[in-house]
């Protein structure tokens, strides 16, 4: 049998993205982490927002419910505009509006002022997503797609790790409204992309390909609910479902738990929240190398069962290092069920329609589980419940619809993006 010709090694993963690919995954990767310092930072000043203005903890926590409802709307809206014209545009819109929107929040003279413009920053977290998901997908190397993926959505973990810290270094000296003013500062990172990062390749590609043969779809949005994507759509809705009602089960009342009923000052509540906040990113990234191996959907399921057997050991005491390092703990598994999501969706959905599609199935997942907040704060303060219960049994409820949902998915792993409709 003749001896095969020596090949080349192959490159280390890293080494295979270009330099514009990087720029592009870096882009996004920073985009992401701000957006999210900018929402949770939110989530630790509930208290005291609703002792100021002296409202009902439950309407602060349906602000929560309103901005991600919001989202659905800036989300679906920015996909079909980076469908339209490009993701570079529609990623720089997105990162200033939810920038000034919190600035501007926390001027507010009334909490009826306060809940409008926190409200709308949902409209521009919601924009921020599918245009910086395709852009950093789209130019990734198939290899190491679910690694990068990975660490891209744990990147939200880091912006509420960046949260936690401000607030427990800053809050005693700034209040909350200087730590909303704080949120002007992610409207920078638009320079960087201006002049660092270009546009997608594949979309410029993909676009010249309609114009020249005169097939773009007339109306990305409706081409979704038109086999063959339409049960493709809905299981993402519900596995986006899903994992949402997990994350607001897990984060969101998480401070409100520490600081109302047990009592925590500012600097015990934060060091749990960081820590977690802080494994899950390195737990998303190692998920991620997991879904390159075994494929993507055993590597959201098993963390998400996991998820359920770790919930119990912090949610049902009051030990201090209990609640530290279960939910430490906890960042492993069901806090870090969400990092396949961007190169998951980009690879259930062609180019033509892949920001418009990815961002409604995840929006729409949202907008459902925006009930969460308000319904766990009504259990926890109106009927007596507290906090750990309701939060216990959302964590549950939400990684068995995950499960439920990705069984019965298609399976994508090491697949090409995919590029005409009738491909999918």
């Amino acid at each position: 049998m003749p001896i095969a010709a020596n090949k080349a090694p192959a490159l280390p993963w890293w080494k295979e993205p270009t330099k514009d690919q990087w720029m592009a995954w870096i882009a996004a990767w920073l985009g992401w982490m701000l957006n999210a310092f900018d929402f949770t930072v939110f989530l630790l000043i509930l208290v005291p927002i609703a002792r100021e203005f002296d409202v009902p903890l439950t309407a602060v926590a349906f602000v929560v419910s309103m901005t991600l409802w919001l989202r659905l709307i800036g989300g679906v809206a920015s996909g079909w505009l980076c469908d339209r014209i490009g993701r570079k545009t529609p990623l720089m819109i997105s990162i200033v509006w939810f920038s000034l929107c919190n600035f501007i929040a926390g001027f507010a003279p009334s909490f009826l002022f306060l809940a409008v413009c926190r409200s709308l920053l949902g409209i521009g977290m919601g924009a921020q997503w599918p245009a910086g998901a395709a852009l950093a997908m789209e130019a990734w190397p198939a290899r190491s797609r679910g690694l990068m993926s990975g660490l891209l959505q744990g990147s939200w973990g880091l912006g509420f790790l960046l949260a936690s810290g401000v607030y427990g270094l800053l809050y005693d000296r700034i209040g909350w409204r200087g730590l909303l003013w704080i949120g002007i500062l992610p409207a920078l990172l638009c320079i960087f992309i201006h002049f660092c990062v270009k546009e997608s390749v594949l979309w410029t590609q993909s676009n010249r390909r309609l114009r020249a043969e005169a097939t773009r779809p007339s109306n990305p949005l409706y081409a979704i609910f038109k086999a063959p994507l339409r049960r493709n759509a809905a299981l993402a809705c519900c596995w986006m479902f899903g994992q949402f009602v997990v994350y607001l089960s897990l984060f969101p009342l998480f401070a409100s738990w520490l600081q109302k009923e047990l009592q925590w000052p500012a600097s015990s509540v934060a060091y749990p929240i960081a820590l977690a906040n802080l494994v899950a990113f390195f737990a998303m990234g190692f998920w991620g190398f997991v879904a390159d191996k075994i494929g993507r959907r055993w590597a959201i399921v098993i963390p998400a069962a996991l998820g359920c057997l770790v919930a119990p050991l912090y949610l049902t005491t009051s030990d201090y290092d209990r609640i530290l390092w279960g939910f430490a703990l906890q960042g492993c598994f069901a806090g870090a069920i969400y990092g396949l999501s961007p190169a998951y969706l980009a690879e259930r959905f062609p180019t033509e329609v892949r920001s418009t599609a990815s961002a409604l199935c995840y929006h729409m997942g949202l907008f459902l589980a925006g009930f969460v907040p308000p319904l766990l704060t009504y259990c926890a303060v109106d009927r007596g419940m507290g906090f750990a219960m309701p939060m216990l049994y959302g964590t549950i409820i939400g990684s068995a619809v995950v499960i439920a949902a990705l069984l019965v998915s298609p399976e994508t792993k090491g697949r090409a993006l995919p590029s005409g409709l009738e491909r999918v």
